[in-house]
């Protein structure tokens, strides 16, 4: 099982290296802009590296939505950054699963990810695995709780597309943890990244705020248990810097070193 964390992309492999990290996930650019990603002069570097590398698109990226101003950029900027991330080697490029406004019918949500999809497929498909994250708040989300994520799947139909886990979403987002790896699989077919983060917030509380492994509400022997049955890479998207993460990553690999 690879583990490694969500760093700096200004140098990914020196930020591994600092963490001990078989895994890194990095943006490629503001995650809070609409800006295309700019070629990296380190794409070889990267691209020849023993690190497995992820993506994780702009947190504005919304292909859900009914809002014709925010959908259709979000379909060009998440096809811009899966080309991106295929050029330094990215082995997935991950989005929140995004959401409709009040009053919207969450059904043309679903079917607007099944256009996206047709959309990237017109240019030739997605060059990497699109992992589609499960996220934490909104009662119009198109991936928050597992009834809603089926309704995707079922929207998706036969378009090749991965699922990212996040355990801190999960949880806040109402899911119970023990038994989830069942359910979810029972649902997509597969679990292709881990997102390891405890939870600041409590249990069915929507807020997407993660705290260290050992820290926040949740317990963290139910945390290694979701992790170990999952059987994914993982990405602790943990706070305290190099330190903190140094940390999760190193209570991880003795957990499940220890059960092994």
């Amino acid at each position: 099982m690879r583990i490694g964390a969500h760093v700096d992309p200004t140098d990914p492999l020196a930020e591994a290296a600092a963490r001990q990290a078989e895994a890194v996930q990095f943006f490629l650019a503001d995650p809070q802009g609409w800006k295309a990603p700019k070629p990296r002069e380190d794409a070889e570097r990267l691209r020849s590296a023993d690190v497995d590398l992820y993506v994780h698109a702009p947190y504005v990226i919304n292909v859900a939505t009914l809002n014709n101003r925010i959908r259709i950029p979000s379909r060009k900027l998440l096809l811009a950054h899966a080309t991106a991330a295929a050029d330094v080697g990215a082995r997935g490029l991950i989005v929140h699963g995004g959401h409709v406004n009040a009053g919207h019918d969450v059904a043309v949500g679903f079917d607007n990810w099944r256009k996206t999809f047709a959309y990237a497929a017109d240019s030739g498909g997605f060059p990497l695995p699109v992992l589609i994250e499960n996220t934490a708040g909104g009662d119009n989300a198109c991936a928050r709780h597992l009834d809603s994520l089926a309704r995707l799947w079922d929207a998706l139909g036969d378009h090749e597309v991965g699922f990212c886990l996040d355990t801190c979403h999960a949880y806040a987002g109402g899911e119970e943890l023990l038994g989830l790896v069942d359910r979810v699989k029972a649902i997509t077919g597969r679990i292709d990244l881990i997102h390891a983060n405890n939870s600041k917030g409590a249990f069915n509380s929507g807020q997407d705020r993660h705290d260290n492994l050992t820290g926040g509400t949740i317990d963290p022997e139910l945390l290694v248990a979701v992790i170990r049955a999952a059987g994914a890479p993982v990405i602790v998207e943990t706070p305290g810097g190099v330190e903190g993460q140094t940390a999760d990553i190193a209570f991880l690999r003795g957990q499940l070193g220890a059960a092994a």
